[in-house]
């Protein structure tokens, strides 16, 4: 056997064993959900739309005169994409009934359960709803929330999980093939977005053997 053959095998013998190293890192990253059942919070956009609410309702104050909106639907992630009530939201028509009062704001709140395919279980959705909060000027869209559509269920991570006791059970729960039994989304599930770390720590460890053979390929060759 000559050098050259010898060389040959030990490269094929080194890809083979790479080949395998990368089998390995793609069976290790899991499987991806197939998205999340929970509320998503939405705010007025002025023209009776949607817009992705960016804060969370702990922290974001509405002003006199805000349109908050709430869906509760699977959607594939907890952004700009996830579903938005299906009705549009008009402080006007909400608050018509509701007289301002001194030290105190009007926020239009409009309330959509879904529909039963979200429901995923025999609970039946409650029809939409609208009301009109009169709160302090200081509350925040939680407090808005409390005060027109209560009991809200919450989860040990402060994820709103129920409002006015719906659903029943469930906390933006995982589907598909990645979900683990009850799991929920609490750690990283709708807010949560970025790079796969299995995934990259997969791909550094195959961009690093690969380089090793090459450099031993090389080293055999001269």
């Amino acid at each position: 056997m000559t050098n050259r053959s010898a060389a040959r095998r030990r490269r094929g013998a080194l890809l083979a064993a790479l080949l395998g190293v990368m089998l390995v890192a793609a069976s290790a990253v899991p499987a991806e959900a197939a998205g999340y059942r929970y509320w998503s919070f939405w705010k007025g956009d002025g023209s009776g739309g949607w817009a992705y609410q960016q804060q969370g309702p702990a922290v974001y104050v509405p002003a006199d005169g805000g349109v908050e909106g709430w869906r509760f639907a699977v959607s594939s992630d907890g952004g700009r994409d996830a579903a938005r009530p299906r009705a549009g939201g008009d402080f006007a028509s909400v608050c018509a009934g509701t007289p301002p009062q001194e030290g105190r704001k009007r926020v239009a709140v409009v309330l959509d359960f879904g529909t039963a395919a979200d429901a995923g279980s025999a609970e039946q959705p409650p029809e939409q709803r609208t009301a009109c909060a009169a709160v302090p000027v200081s509350a925040t869209s939680a407090e808005v929330l409390a005060a027109v559509a209560p009991p809200l269920r919450y989860d040990s991570n402060g994820l709103l999980c129920a409002i006015t006791g719906y659903p029943k059970a469930g906390c933006a729960d995982q589907l598909g093939a990645g979900a683990q039994p009850g799991g929920s989304a609490s750690s990283g599930g709708p807010d949560s977005s970025g790079p796969d770390l299995g995934l990259i720590a997969g791909g550094v460890l195959v961009a690093a053997l690969a380089a090793g053979a090459v450099r031993q390929a090389r080293r055999r060759h001269r």
